[in-house]
């Protein structure tokens, strides 16, 4: 018996010697389970469990919900939820989510969502977020989404798709989201130029705030200032320059010498537009009504006289069997610079027609004395050994056997032509039957500010007019980010009737010169310009029907009838003649010359030669 007693002893000793190495090791290997090997990251989150997480905590706060394994050592705060695993050490604070890993050291500042993986060293920070990897290092700062960027020396860079890199504290801008997927670039003198996907510039910005769009041509097309100047060049060599001043009142340059000025004022309780032509030395002025639509005023032309009865209904509905005419132009350098864009009829069966010519030919008379202008200040520029501010434009004509102005687009032009002197009847009718109660827009806001004025929908949008002629130089844009140019005498048809919230339609062009918009392109015009090219329009007919006038009953041409050429004043019509109109657009050229000075060098600012 006594030799059982050792044996026993020795047992017992056996299994507690056991059970006191199997506690430490199956502590340890919780342990291990819960920290990942000593803070390395685990390849996917860990599956959680409702109510029973492990914490050991030593000196610090510790909260873990849903199941999440924390440690946290050295008096750091951490917080882990969704399953995450997270280690600190050395005081840092990290907060993550939605099962991201993340590891901090020496005290870095870093917050990861939606299974991104950050790591933040020495101070550096780094976010990867869809598949994009950041790496900043000495206090840079940098964004990404899907792209790959490194910048260094406190550089600041912006991606969106693109890839970037800048040096030396400058910052650079890129983005994936402009037209065409092209990037924006900004310069150490603070510039900023963009480009499409094809590589080419489609915008530059000034550090002033100008910016200049570029057409597909590669050169400047429109120039818009910060004080509300817009400087459009036609693909002719033209350039029109528009300014509104604080007064309300704005400056139109179509040319040097050329162009207007435009006064608001009120007369009998109502309000107008006085606008004064300047050309050649001569000038005069044209008066407009207000109207009010969707927010805002626009022109709406008033005749200067009223012919008398018989006359509109002559100019309409013809004259008997048609007849040749001889404009004189055959020796004209217009004429035979436009002899691929437009051909006169070659009878006239009523003087609806001849009216077409007269006005198709006032406006390529007019584009073709810009362009000459224009190129005669290229020639001056390249002489004086500055720049030349572009090139001459083509010098026309062309091998072409049909001419762009198709009779088709003439037809259109002639029947809006005898529309609108049907209108101008009727107008003349109503004032002569009750001139106190002539029609006009409604008085602008300075007059009656307590109540909005009536609504009244411009002629541009007349579902039965929808031909306009260009009278100044625009610069719509197209979808790769770059813009074409629309000359005076180029040929749209609106194809919508409603505006778009920037109150825009949409046109097709019908006939253009070389180098504009191509024939059967489509884009947005705004409203307010195809009412301007309607008031031209309004404006070159009456002009010819004063022209008309002169020469029915001569050279072949039948008589209007008898008493019916004897015009009367229209009073909504009348309008003062700015003074000070030559000196305002004298002073607008040099305004618009040191601005396109400005534009060309932030054009070549970082371009290598």
């Amino acid at each position: 018996m006594k030799l059982l007693h050792p044996g026993r002893n020795i047992a017992g000793t056996c299994i507690v010697f056991l059970i006191l190495l199997m506690v430490p090791s199956f502590a340890w290997g919780q342990k291990n389970k819960s920290s990942g090997g000593g803070g390395s990251h685990a390849s996917a989150p860990a599956k959680s469990s409702s109510g029973g997480s492990h914490a050991n905590t030593s000196g610090g706060k510790t909260t873990t919900a849903g199941g999440s394994h924390t440690t946290t050592a050295g008096g750091s705060h951490t917080t882990t939820a969704g399953g995450s695993h997270t280690t600190t050490a050395g005081g840092s604070k990290t907060t993550t989510a939605g099962g991201s890993h993340t590891t901090t050291a020496g005290g870095s500042h870093t917050t990861t969502a939606g299974g991104a993986k950050t790591t933040t060293a020495g101070g550096a920070k780094t976010t990867t977020a869809g598949g994009a990897k950041t790496t900043t290092a000495g206090g840079a700062k940098t964004t990404a989404g899907g792209s790959k960027t490194g910048t260094t020396g406190g550089a600041k860079t912006t991606a969106g798709g693109s890839k970037t890199g800048s040096t030396g504290g400058t910052k650079s801008a890129s983005t994936g989201g402009t037209k065409g997927g092209g990037k924006t670039v900004t310069t150490a003198h603070g510039n900023t130029r963009s480009t499409n996907s094809s590589g080419k510039t489609t915008s530059v910005s000034t550090k002033s705030g100008t910016k200049a769009n570029f057409g597909s041509n590669g050169k400047v097309s429109s120039i818009h200032t910060k004080n509300g100047t817009t400087i459009n060049h036609g693909a002719n060599g033209s350039r029109t320059v528009s300014s509104r001043r604080a007064d309300g009142s704005r400056v139109v340059s179509t040319g040097r010498g050329r162009g207007y000025t435009e006064h608001n004022f009120s007369r009998g309780g109502r309000s107008f537009t006085s606008r004064t032509y300047y050309r050649g030395g001569h000038a005069y002025a044209r008066a407009y009504g207000r109207g009010y639509w969707h927010g805002g005023y626009y022109n709406h032309y008033y005749p200067g006289r009223f012919w008398g009865g018989g006359y509109y209904g002559w100019a309409y509905g013809g004259w008997g069997p048609g007849i040749g005419w001889g404009w004189g132009w055959g020796g004209a350098p217009w004429f035979g610079y436009y002899g691929y864009f437009f051909n006169p009829y070659p009878v006239y069966a009523a003087p609806a027609f001849w009216l077409t010519d007269y006005l198709i030919s006032q406006n390529l008379q007019a584009a073709y004395a810009a362009q000459a202008a224009a190129n005669a200040t290229v020639a001056a520029n390249a002489s004086a050994g500055g720049d030349p501010g572009g090139a001459p434009a083509d010098s026309g004509g062309g091998a072409q056997s049909a001419v762009v102005l198709t009779p088709e687009v003439k037809q259109a032009i002639a029947d809006e032509v005898k529309a609108e002197i049907a209108a101008e009847r009727d107008a003349a009718a109503a004032q002569a039957s009750a001139p106190a109660a002539a029609a006009a827009p409604a008085a602008d806001s300075s007059q009656s500010a307590s109540a909005t004025p009536a609504e009244v929908p411009p002629d541009a949008l007349n579902p039965n007019l929808r031909t306009f002629i260009v009278a100044d130089t625009l610069n719509p844009q197209l979808a790769d980010g770059t813009e074409c140019s629309l000359s005076q005498g180029d040929v749209l048809t609106r194809i919508d009737d409603t505006p778009d919230a920037n109150q825009n339609v949409k046109v097709l062009v019908s006939g253009s010169q070389k180098g504009d918009c191509s024939s059967g392109s489509q884009f947005a015009v705004s409203v307010n310009d195809l009412q301007e090219m309607h008031n031209h329009f309004r404006e070159q007919i009456d002009d010819g029907l004063g022209e008309l006038a002169k020469n029915q009953g001569k050279n072949g041409m039948p008589a209007a009838p008898a008493g019916s050429t004897v015009s009367k004043v229209n009073p909504d019509g009348v309008a003062q003649v700015d003074p000070n109109a030559a000196a305002d657009l004298a002073k607008q050229q040099q305004e618009a010359d040191a601005t396109e000075k400005e534009v060309q060098v932030a054009a070549n600012d970082g371009v290598s030669n």
